[in-house]
């Protein structure tokens, strides 16, 4: 037996950081029979953002992927990644919700559950750990891995031996930003091993260049099973390449008993899935040796770039960079791991281009007042204090989150058959994304999209232009294949200039093909009345609710308007006072500086 295992993450964690996850199940049915000969620990192939996009951009069923890897993968156990109380969603759930979640996802078929929580706090993972162990699979309870002064090998070591107090069958070190170094890994490695005695697996992107001599270490040290990626969807911010580690430890005592001839082939096979997303390849060249100070996880690297794209602020990546590691600081030093990662991210978008602290999103005051359990150093206590503000809280929470929710499921899964679920795998999608979910019930039955859409090349956001469909002689007229807003068109450009444009013909799954879009598409912006006062919006973002009534009387600093902006809640509040009058509604994409409403 092998005394080195590996677990693949080409279906779930590779995809995610380098390709924004839009790698769609058919691109990866014709690879499972060969993945599931090569003998690894596991697949990862579930959890993170997979859950959210399967349903927001390619109108596919998370379930039915689920179900469809473990009907193709029969000798291969399926990893899923579970944020602790968190489940898959950006907000704890009660303690009903984590058990029927967890019990459906095992029925589906995960066999190993990878549990980690984004602060580190034992008390968010104990139910789901719980909840996984009564149904027999393996639960792994994951370290989210930081470098800060409040994070040492033996505060790992502590949180190790409480994991394997709940009953973890193996413990993971999560480093989602390759911050990990080969020999604080050894030490690190062997610390744990000193205080439990269940296999440790190692997690650790390639961002900052360091993963596989941590990798290595990390063997040498005692860790038993290794996470990596077929090659051709490794590094950058993905991770170490398998077939690189399976000849790194060839004819060693490590030897993984792997065959690097069958890789090759499963990594050709992703070398040609891979030039399909090259629309949302990250394309961030090497080592990012950056990542170091500002310790941003690779899944979360490639959305930060699209998301200061969508607020015209790509100018500023560097200085987000820089303000990244103040704003963990003030949160407490959590590690950046989901939903941590997201919450500090934006915070820092928002203290660059508005200055700091002047718009706290909702999440970060959460976190910020204890939200989302205890952080591992104390909050900056300014921040504490605007945040209690902000929310209205009386005092910052210190018991267990969950404790403070009442069980919930009945009443959303009423909510869930009323937005059309129809089965309990539904009324669970609508409880992890109830924003997204409504719209995906409605579109799922014209199929999921065809990743040959995406090749489309963007030409500045709602429209995009392919090449001219073929080479034209002299004197014929041009055709292009356009997409505008997630319709295809055929654009006819004749010699003398004159332009024809009509629905593109398309085969059956085609209305699928665009993916569905997560808000309504805009209408023309109303104009402010004359001697009203503007709302603008500060960013870009989806006008998620009011907060007032339309035509309610506001002072200025009362909140009008509610958006949601790179996955958080922001607070727009009236700079006048008067009556409001919304100009835009609910569910509305709005660009940045765009007025919303107006007061007067």
């Amino acid at each position: 037996m092998a005394k080195v295992k590996l677990t693949d993450l080409i279906l779930r964690d590779a995809h995610q950081s380098l390709i924004a996850t839009r790698m769609t199940t058919a691109d990866m049915l014709p690879a499972l029979p060969q993945l599931d000969k090569i003998g690894f620990w596991a697949l990862e192939g579930w959890g993170g953002a997979t859950f959210d996009t399967c349903m927001r951009f390619l109108n596919e069923d998370p379930w039915e992927r689920l179900r469809t890897l473990k009907k193709n993968l029969p000798n291969t156990p399926i990893m899923m990644l579970l944020r602790g109380q968190n489940l898959l969603g950006y907000r704890h759930y009660a303690d009903d919700v984590v058990d029927k979640f967890v019990e459906y996802a095992a029925k589906n078929g995960i066999d190993v559950f990878r549990i980690f929580d984004a602060c580190n706090d034992p008390r968010n993972l104990e139910r789901s750990a719980k909840a996984a162990k009564k149904t027999g699979k393996h639960v792994q309870m994951a370290i989210s891995y930081a470098t800060t002064p409040f994070h040492t090998k033996e505060v790992y070591a502590k949180l190790a031996k409480e994991y394997a107090d709940f009953g973890a069958d193996s413990i993971c070190i999560k480093d989602m930003s390759g911050l990990l170094k080969p020999y604080e890994t050894y030490e690190l490695v062997k610390a744990i091993k000193k205080v439990v005695d269940i296999p440790i697996e190692i997690h650790s992107h390639a961002t900052t260049g360091l993963s596989v001599a941590s990798l290595l270490k990390g063997a040498e040290a005692g860790a038993e099973i290794l996470d990596t990626c077929i090659s051709s969807m490794s590094m950058q911010t993905s991770h170490s390449p398998t077939e690189t580690v399976v000849e790194m430890f060839k004819g060693t005592e490590y030897d993984t008993g792997m065959d690097i001839k069958p890789l090759s082939e499963i990594a050709a096979y992703f070398r040609d899935v891979r030039k399909k997303y090259a629309k949302f390849d990250n394309s961030l060249p090497g080592a990012d040796v950056r990542i170091l100070i500002s310790q941003v996880p690779g899944g979360m690297l490639s959305n930060l770039v699209d998301q200061l794209k969508q607020q015209n602020a790509s100018d500023k990546y560097d200085e987000v960079l820089k303000e990244i590691p103040k704003v963990q600081a003030d949160c407490g030093y959590v590690p950046l791991v989901t939903p941590t990662s997201q919450i500090v991210g934006t915070q820092a978008v928002f203290n660059v281009l508005f200055g700091r602290y002047k718009n706290i999103t909702n999440e970060c005051a959460d976190l910020a007042t204890g939200r989302y359990g205890a952080t591992p150093a104390p909050v900056n206590e300014e921040l504490r204090a605007l945040s209690l503000k902000k929310m209205g809280y009386e005092k910052a929470l210190t018991c267990r989150p969950a404790d403070e929710i009442p069980n919930e499921y009945d009443k959303l899964a009423a909510e869930a058959r009323a937005a059309g679920a129809k089965t309990v795998e539904d009324e669970l999608s609508y409880m992890m994304f109830p924003k997204v979910a409504p719209k995906f019930f409605q579109e799922r039955d014209k199929g999921p999209v065809d990743s040959a859409s995406f090749a489309v090349v963007s030409t500045g956001g709602a429209a995009g232009a392919a090449a001219p469909a073929a080479a034209k002689k002299p004197g014929e007229a041009e055709r292009y294949s356009v997409n505008v807003n997630g319709a295809n068109y055929d654009v006819v450009v004749a010699p003398a200039g004159t332009v024809a444009v009509t629905p593109a013909a398309a085969p059956a799954a085609a209305p699928a093909a665009a993916a569905p879009a997560p808000v309504a598409a805009a209408p023309a912006p109303a104009a402010p009345s004359a001697g009203a006062t503007p709302l603008l919006a500060p960013v870009a973002g989806t006008l998620l609710r009011y907060s007032v009534a339309e035509g309610a009387s506001v002072n200025s600093g009362d909140t009008v308007v509610i958006i949601e902006s790179m996955k958080m809640e922001l607070e727009i509040k009236a700079t006048a006072a008067g009556k409001v009058h919304f100009l835009v509604p609910t569910g509305t994409q709005v660009a940045s500086q765009q007025a919303i409403a107006e007061i007067g």
